[in-house]
C-alpha cells in the first residue's frame, strides 16, 4: 500500500487520489519533458496517467492542479489552473488550450478553447476551435462549435450551439443564462440544437445571440441569426432565420396540472430525434472530414475524442428519450432505438460527400491542414455541397423515424 493512502477509504476515488500525491516519478518525468510546474509538491497525478500523452512543448501546470485518467491528452501550449486548482479526469486538450480553473471530466477541447475560473464541464462535452466559457460556467453533453463564446455564471448542459464566422463574429450567450433541461416529469429528454450541424461546421452562418439574464426550455430548436432580448424565457421552437425574440414575464396563471401530462409529447419526440440527427451527422463529419486534418496538432488520439464523446452524446439521447417514450404503453420504442442505434453508421449520399471531400482536400493541399482556414475559404458551391450531404443525413433519420411513429400509433 501506498504510504499515506487510508486503509480503509470510503470509495474506490478517494484511494485513487491519496495514491495520486505520490506518483513522483510522473511528476518528475514531466518536469523532464519540459512540462512547467512551479510548484510540484502540490501537483496530484493519478498512477494510471500516461505522461507519454502528455507534450512538453509549452505545456504550463499551476500549483493545486490534479491529472487523472488513462485516456487524458494533452498538447503543446496548454496552461492549467491559472486562476485557481484544474482537476483534468480523463479529457483530451488541444493546443493551446487554457483551462484556467474548475473540474473538467470526460470532454474534448480543441485549439485555443479556453474555460474560466469555477468551470464545471463533465463527460461528452466539445468546446472546438476558440470557443469559450467565461466565468462559473457548467456543462454537461455540450458541444459548442468553433467560437461559439459563453459569459458568465451559466447552466448550459444538453445542448448544440454553432453560428458565426470568426472570432469577431461569433454566437455567444449573455450571461446569468440557463438552459432548462429537467421537467416536472422527471425526464432530460430535454436538449436543445441553436443553430445546426449541415450550416454550422461550415462556418459561414450569421451568429446566434441569447441575451443575458434568459433561458431557453428544451427541447428546442432555434435558427441561424436569431437575437434573444435579454431576461427572455425562451419556450417555442424558431427555426427560421434572422429573428428577434423577445418578452418579459408571463401573465401570472393558476390552473389545474397532473405531473405526466404529455401533451407536448409529439414535440418532445420530434426535437429528440432531430437533435441526434444532428449529432449523427456530426459523427460523420468527424469521421470524413476531421479525419483528413490529422496532424501533430490534431493527432488520432484528439479525433478519436471527439468521435468518442459524440458516441457518448447519442447514448445519452436515445436514454433520455426512452425515458420518455416508456412513460406510454403503446409500445414501439425498443424497435425505434434499434434503428437509432443503426443508423449511426450512415454516411450519407456519398456523391455529396465525395465531392466536398474533394474541396477539403484541395483546400489542404493549397494551406495545409489548418481546419478554420481550410472550412472557411471553401467557395460558397463547395460548402453548400458539404451542407446538402450533411443535410441529407439529417432529413433521412427525420424522414424514417415519422414513418415509424406513424406506424406505431396506427397499431391496433
Amino acid at each position: 500500500m501506498s504510504p499515506g493512502c487510508n486503509p480503509h477509504p470510503t470509495t474506490q476515488g478517494e484511494c485513487r487520489i491519496l495514491k495520486s500525491k505520490y506518483n513522483t516519478a510522473g511528476i518528475e518525468a514531466l518536469i523532464k519533458k519540459g512540462v512547467k510546474i512551479a510548484n510540484p509538491a502540490s501537483i496530484e497525478i493519478g498512477p494510471e496517467v500516461d505522461v507519454d500523452r502528455i507534450s512538453g512543448d509549452g505545456v504550463v501546470i499551476y500549483a493545486g492542479c490534479k491529472l487523472y485518467g488513462k485516456n487524458t491528452l494533452i498538447l503543446p501550449g496548454v496552461k492549467l489552473g491559472y486562476e485557481a486548482p484544474v482537476t483534468v479526469d480523463d479529457c483530451q486538450i488541444g493546443p493551446d488550450v487554457e483551462l484556467k480553473g474548475g473540474y473538467f471530466n470526460r470532454s474534448v477541447f480543441l485549439d485555443n478553447a479556453k474555460c474560466g475560473l469555477g468551470s464545471h464541464v463533465r463527460e461528452a462535452t466539445i468546446l472546438e476551435e476558440q470557443a469559450s466559457i467565461a466565468h462559473t460556467v457548467a456543462l454537461k453533453h455540450t458541444i459548442l462549435l468553433p467560437f461559439v463564446t459563453l459569459g458568465s455564471l451559466i447552466n448550459f448542459c444538453d445542448c448544440l450551439m454553432a453560428g458565426g464566422t470568426s472570432r469577431r463574429d461569433h454566437s455567444e450567450v449573455g450571461s446569468s443564462y440557463i438552459h432548462f433541461n429537467f421537467t416536472p416529469n422527471q425526464d432530460k429528454a430535454t436538449a436543445s440544437l441553436i443553430g445546426d450541424v449541415p450550416r454550422g461546421v461550415m462556418l459561414n452562418q450569421r451568429p446566434i445571440f441569447l441575451g443575458g439574464q434568459g433561458g431557453l426550455v428544451g427541447p428546442c430548436r432555434l435558427g441561424f441569426g436569431i437575437t434573444v432580448a435579454a431576461g427572455t424565457i425562451v419556450r417555442k421552437d424558431e427555426p427560421r432565420s434572422n429573428r428577434l425574440i423577445f418578452g418579459g414575464a408571463e401573465k401570472g396563471r393558476n390552473v389545474s396540472y397532473e405531473p405526466g401530462d404529455f401533451r407536448l409529447r409529439k414535440k418532445i419526440i420530434s426535437n429528440n430525434i432531430y437533435y441526434i440527427a444532428n449529432l449523427i451527422a456530426l459523427q460523420q463529419w468527424y469521421l470524413a472530414v476531421r479525419r483528413a486534418f490529422v496532424a501533430p496538432r490534431f493527432p488520432e488520439a484528439l479525433l478519436n475524442g471527439l468521435t468518442e464523446k459524440v458516441s457518448l452524446a447519442i447514448a445519452e439521447r436515445l436514454k433520455r428519450l426512452g425515458d420518455v417514450c416508456l412513460k406510454k404503453p403503446e409500445g414501439g420504442w425498443s424497435e425505434m432505438k434499434e434503428w437509432l442505434e443503426d443508423e449511426q453508421s450512415n454516411p450519407g449520399d456519398a456523391r455529396f460527400r465525395d465531392t466536398f471531400l474533394e474541396s477539403v482536400h484541395k483546400g489542404i493541399k493549397v494551406g495545409g491542414k489548418d481546419y478554420i482556414k481550410v472550412i472557411r475559404g471553401l467557395e460558397p458551391t463547395e460548402s453548400a455541397s458539404g451542407t446538402h450531404w450533411l443535410q441529407g443525413i439529417v432529413d433521412h433519420t427525420m424522414a424514417e423515424a415519422h414513418r415509424k411513429m406513424a406506424a406505431f400509433s396506427n397499431k391496433p
